[in-house]
């Protein structure tokens, strides 16, 4: 974890506009600049950067936040990466907390294991150029296979001599420890301790994590030879694991998150070859069956998936478990079936970028129709066997955690079938009960039966923090009936926390000069009032917690707070989308905002109450008519009696606010 001290030394130092303009072509407007958002197909530039500010926003995507937010969306970075990449830009050391004896010894382990991979990649690459075995053997192969050389050169891509400890006596000379050798796997000892390489003889694919850090390598064999096994991985290690990694995601997360989809391929030709056609939103299993860490990955950038599927009916068959986790985790799925003897690689090599992109988006399929077709080739009119089909389709769909998703599943699933929605609907929901008591047992919940417990899948690769999409996501679905007149409070918390306000002095003593924060903390104490958004609750209690701090600046303080879901909200609130001219200024007094905070405060707090009176009134109403059909008396008389006084309240929130029209 990074300190404070270091967080607000990175921010003081970044420029945001210097920043964004490494990425974004910028254009001065006024006081602001503005440029075509990176994060969408943008035809008129909506991005917008405020230098004053610090703070960046697209009005059309609604992407943007502080120079960090920035980075950690573009870059498709966590947040203390980050803040990394900013400070090795401004020079600037990185002080993290006291790690113990242990972490400090796991932490160095880990680094010169990663270290030794970049070594390991320099090297391999250093062979293929190399005239001789590396060009004749290794550059030869990745030509022939159709990739230029700056995909070469982007990937990485590399060769391994054909000796039997070429790269382990030259990294051994070097100073790298033989047991990090071996633990990364680039090295192998036989049977006399004698070291010698594991990837001899073969092209290299360095396996780049998500930050770009190199976390394993995959080797192919060039020769023939029936003992050795085609591919090789780097093995599972500190820094690498097979199950939750995907190759070509470090180059692809961008286009990933902007063009909202992923395609999933199976080899690193694949990636390779569709990379350099121009689609660079694929990422490879690696020739691995489909595990939860690597959707996991995926859906940290996007909701929608597409697999691409060569011709071969076996390989699909072996390849549909796979695609029933991915509806598990919530994912769109679509299918894509190439040509009768294609496979992904072949066919970015022998099509244009156009006619490649153009064959993808016309022939995408959803998951359940492919697979009903699939098996229904397989069933033909047998019974027994339909019938097993029809069960493996309700398997699949009864997977699916979204109930609207689920039974447009049904509909379409009944008419592909010929069979009875309502006897498909039945087996679905029966499957979906078996699957929750399996999740409940997992989980070990206790619910009471026919509850469904929220669909949360597995843990995250990397978080706490959450990511700038999770963000808004959240943002974009109401927490409360609340949220908008929330929303306007912490505004005016964020914006204006420390400043004063001049109050009315025929209603507020000549001395009370609170400052916006104190006058609307005391308000809510009084009402008993508190915050229903989670993340407003979060700012709240931490500017009551800070704001006696010399020199406490609300802007300041939430903006480069070492919490990512604070600083994004706080970006947010204070991102405003228009400037105004200087002609309107010119020829008119505008009264801005800070200076009508004895008017606008007092208003959003009396807002609040009037919507919590109305939701309370509603709420007893509801009662109301459950008494009427109870014919319960006595609470029927608490409740109108109650009815009574908050409709007094209505009216004079109501009157206070300047409402012309006042229900009875």
């Amino acid at each position: 974890m990074i300190d404070q001290i270091t967080i607000n030394r990175i921010l003081d130092a970044a420029r945001i506009e210097e920043v964004v303009g490494e990425f974004v072509h910028l254009r001065k407007r006024g006081v602001n600049y503005l440029g075509l958002c990176p994060f969408h197909d943008d035809k008129t530039p909506s991005f917008s950067v405020s230098p004053a500010k610090g703070i960046c926003k697209c009005f059309s995507c609604g992407k943007g936040g502080n120079v960090v937010h920035f980075i950690m969306e573009h870059e498709q970075l966590s947040y203390y990466e980050a803040l990394k990449w900013l400070a090795k830009k401004y020079h600037i050391e990185v002080v993290e907390k006291q790690l113990s004896p242990e972490e400090l010894q796991s932490k160095n382990e880990r680094e010169s294991m990663f270290v030794l991979n970049e070594f390991a990649r320099d090297f391999f690459k250093s062979c293929l150029k190399k005239a001789g075995e590396g060009m004749s053997i290794g550059l030869k192969y990745f030509l022939e296979r159709g990739l230029r050389e700056d995909t070469i050169e982007k990937f990485q891509l590399g060769y391994a001599p054909d000796e039997r400890d070429a790269f382990t006596k030259n990294a051994l000379a070097k100073g790298y420890q033989k047991d990090f050798l071996l633990k990364t796997g680039l090295s192998v000892a036989d049977e006399q301790g004698q070291l010698f390489d594991r990837y001899r003889g073969r092209v290299i694919f360095p396996i780049h994590g998500i930050s770009g850090k190199i976390r394993a390598f995959g080797g192919r064999i060039l020769k023939k030879d029936a003992k050795a096994a085609k591919y090789i991985n780097s093995p599972e290690s500190e820094i690498y694991s097979k199950s939750a990694e995907l190759y070509g995601i470090y180059f692809a997360r961008q286009a990933i998150v902007k063009q909202d989809r992923c395609y999933l391929v199976e080899g690193y030709t694949d990636v390779l070859s569709l990379h350099q056609s121009g689609v660079e939103n694929v990422v490879a299993s690696s020739g691995t069956a489909l595990t939860k860490g690597q959707i996991q990955l995926i859906h940290r950038f996007t909701d929608n998936i597409t697999v691409l599927y060569d011709g071969d009916a076996a390989g699909i068959k072996a390849s549909l478990r796979g695609i029933d986790l991915l509806l598990e985790e919530g994912l769109n799925v679509k299918i894509v079936l190439l040509p009768e003897g294609e496979d992904p690689d072949s066919f970015a090599r022998g099509h244009s970028a156009s006619a490649l992109l153009d064959y993808l988006r016309k022939s995408e399929t959803d998951f359940i129709r492919f697979k009903t077709e699939v098996l229904l080739r397989d069933a033909g009119d047998d019974p027994v066997r339909r019938a097993k089909l029809i069960e493996d389709i309700v398997e699949s769909i009864s997977l699916i955690p979204n109930n609207i998703i689920r039974s447009e599943y049904v509909k379409e699933c009944s008419r592909l079938l010929d069979s009875p929605e309502l006897l498909i609907q039945k087996e679905v929901d029966k499957k979906r009960r078996k699957y929750i008591e399996r999740l409940r047992q997992q989980r070990g919940l206790r619910e009471s039966p026919g509850t469904e417990p929220a669909y949360t899948p597995a843990e995250p690769l990397q978080q706490p923090i959450p990511t700038q999409a999770d963000a808004q996501k959240k943002e974009s679905t109401p927490f409360s009936p609340y949220d908008e007149h929330e929303r306007n409070l912490m505004r005016m918390i964020v914006r204006y926390g420390e400043q004063q306000i001049n109050l009315d002095k025929n209603l507020y003593p000549e001395d009370f000069r609170p400052t916006v924060l104190e006058f609307i903390s005391m308000d809510l104490e009084n009402e008993e009032i508190e915050f229903q958004h989670p993340v407003y609750k979060l700012m709240y209690k931490e500017a009551l917690a800070h704001h006696k701090e010399p020199h406490f600046v609300a802007e300041r303080f939430f903006l480069n707070h070492h919490r990512a879901e604070i600083s994004l909200m706080a970006g947010e609130l204070l991102s405003e989308e228009y400037e105004l001219s200087k002609i309107h200024s010119r020829f008119q007094v505008v009264v801005e905002e800070k200076d009508r905070l004895h008017y606008l405060v007092p208003q959003f707090l009396e807002e609040l109450k009037w919507k919590i009176v109305k939701e309370e009134l509603a709420e007893l109403r509801s009662k109301l008519k459950i008494a009427e059909q109870n014919k319960d008396e006595s609470t029927l008389r608490d409740l109108l009696e109650e009815i009574k006084i908050l409709q007094e309240l209505d009216k004079e929130l109501a009157r206070s606010l300047g409402e012309r029209i006042i229900t009875p």
